[in-house]
């Protein structure tokens, strides 16, 4: 009987063994690396800076329009100096005179004067808003036709940006400094004289100066966004 029961003790603790080795043996539970990240693609940007404003009355069209507009604006140009010759020589004679004028003859002149000064500044001012204005719809008109050349050239010439560097009146550039930009300003001027078939306009003879309408800078687009093709 005893050795009955000693089997019996043998046989169960060779039975338990593998099961609890089985159940505490340890499990694998790490987590499979992750993917390695894609490498970056190198890029390059090339930078094509217009004088775009500039540009637009550079063509041979718009020298040509310019003209146009000059000589429209000749006559208005004339009267404007004639008037303000009279002003200058009615106040030269009133101060001449001095003192031998009567009160009512000063009076009556500078009545004269200011009336003449007055007719002055209106005529000046309505001449420099219509010549602004003619100026403003000629440059919208030209730049629509220009901006698609622009784009064109830098795109076949493997630019990626093209920036604008024209400066206005009281303001600053847009880019005021680039380290790798490429001026196309006269490689699309000449790509849209070509494409135009305009002529350049014969030089004009310097005409005494008047004292209006006078501008010095091209006028800016009605938006600043690019002209819509």
């Amino acid at each position: 009987m005893n050795r009955s029961l000693t089997t019996l003790c043998t046989l169960a603790i060779a039975l338990s063994v593998p099961a609890f080795a089985q159940t505490a043996a340890p499990t694998s539970l790490s987590p499979a690396p992750a993917p390695a990240p894609p490498a970056p693609v190198a890029t390059t940007t090339k930078v094509a800076l217009i004088a775009f404003q500039e540009a637009v009355f550079a063509t041979n069209e718009g020298q040509t329009k310019m003209q146009e507009i000059q000589r429209k604006y000749e006559p208005t140009k004339a009267k404007i100096e004639t008037l303000g010759n009279e002003v200058d020589s009615l106040n030269k004679q009133m101060q001449a005179a001095g003192s031998t004028l009567s009160e009512d003859e000063k009076a009556s002149r500078v009545r004269t004067i200011d009336s003449k000064s007055k007719e002055l500044q209106i005529e000046e001012d309505n001449a420099q808003q219509s010549y602004n204005a003619d100026l403003a719809k000629s440059f919208d008109d030209l730049a629509k036709k220009l901006y698609p050349v622009a784009q064109a050239y830098v795109s076949a010439n493997g630019f990626t940006i093209l920036l604008n560097e024209s400066q206005q009146q009281n303001e600053l550039p847009m880019i005021l400094w680039a380290a790798d930009g490429q001026d196309v300003t006269k490689a699309v001027i000449d790509a849209y004289n070509a494409q135009s078939s305009v002529a350049a306009p014969p030089p004009v003879a310097p005409t005494p100066h008047h004292t209006a309408p006078a501008t010095h800078t091209a006028p800016k687009p009605a938006t600043s966004t690019a002209p819509k093709q």
